[in-house]
């Protein structure tokens, strides 16, 4: 909690030091990509990318990020008044989805990072201070490498949740049921009989998740299948989809953050720590990922820009 508390010091107290809210022009740019990501536009998880050259009045990230009605608004900001956004290495992050502020978002931490590789920032790795710890981005060819937490799941009692289960996946048959409480997601593995197609093709409603939770603990659900990799080499270690309707987010696209949790738990079942991964949303996403040694998470894929503007403030 203390480590929390400080990263939202240096998130929120720089205007402290003499600089103060400003009304000046904030850069905006908009990219259409994923956590798990496409180099194809409208593909991916899209998220808008806010560049701050002065402090923003604290409502007014909210109220941006509601009026860009996406799963995330990120709000990059310089940490000392000399940063320069194609120079320095380190920057405060911020994200919000339409309703709130979230401590952790994967997709919209990679549009940050190729925002400034597209401004052509010279550094090959990227510092983000955020309300989760430092995150880095590195470049690697064509593709970004996030270095993110590795969130672990515990089995969950099934009658405390069966009723949220239910909402999620009617009467399919549930392999198991485990909970990451860093997270607040509640993991729900399909059992082994069901493939990709029954997973895109089952019908949630984000809405019926929020009267089915009792628990007041869940702020996210997520629905994963055994991949087919064992029978195809070219294909995925797992499938996955992601519902956020306590955080505005009825299904997200694709999302880093999930993976976090997903991939400590199929690096245990399937026992490998380079995995393959696909969300499967209307949009859809692939996710290459490394459980690392020092328990940390690689997560990489790639970026496309749809639009560039600005935001007069």
């Amino acid at each position: 909690m203390a480590h929390a508390r400080e990263n939202d010091r240096q998130m929120r107290g720089r205007s402290a030091r003499g600089r103060k809210p400003s009304r000046r022009k904030v850069g905006v740019r908009m990219r259409s990509n994923g956590g798990g990501l496409s180099k194809q536009p409208f593909g991916g998880n899209p998220a808008a990318v806010c560049l701050l050259e002065d402090e923003l009045e604290e409502g007014l990230h909210q109220k941006i990020a509601a009026e860009m009605n996406l799963s995330e608004t990120a709000f990059i900001r310089k940490l000392h008044p000399t940063d320069d956004f194609t120079k320095s290495s380190c920057f405060g992050l911020r994200w919000f989805t339409p309703t709130n502020e979230v401590p952790l978002c994967g997709h919209a931490t990679l549009a940050s990072a190729a925002v400034l590789f597209h401004k052509k920032n010279m550094n090959p790795t990227l510092t983000f201070i955020t309300l989760s710890g430092e995150l880095k981005a590195r470049q690697a060819g064509d593709e970004i490498i996030l270095d993110l937490p590795l969130y672990f799941t515990y089995p969950q009692d099934f009658q405390e949740v069966e009723e949220l289960v239910k909402a999620a996946v009617g009467d399919m048959n549930i392999q198991e049921v485990r909970y990451s409480p860093d997270t607040k997601k509640l993991l729900i593995c399909l059992s082994e009989v069901y493939e990709r197609y029954d997973l895109e093709k089952l019908k949630v409603d984000a809405q019926r998740l929020l009267l089915a939770d009792k628990t007041g603990k869940v702020k996210g659900v997520i629905i994963t299948v055994k991949g087919d990799s064992h029978k195809n080499h070219e294909s995925y270690d797992f499938y996955s989809r992601y519902f956020a309707p306590w955080n505005g987010v009825s299904e997200d696209p694709v999302t880093g953050s999930a993976h976090a949790v997903l991939s400590s738990y199929w690096s245990q079942q399937l026992g490998k720590n380079k995995l393959c991964a696909f969300q499967c949303s209307s949009r859809g996403g692939e996710l290459k990922l490394l459980l690392r040694q020092d328990g940390r998470l690689d997560i990489g894929g790639q970026a496309s820009f749809v639009l560039e503007g600005f935001l007069a403030l």
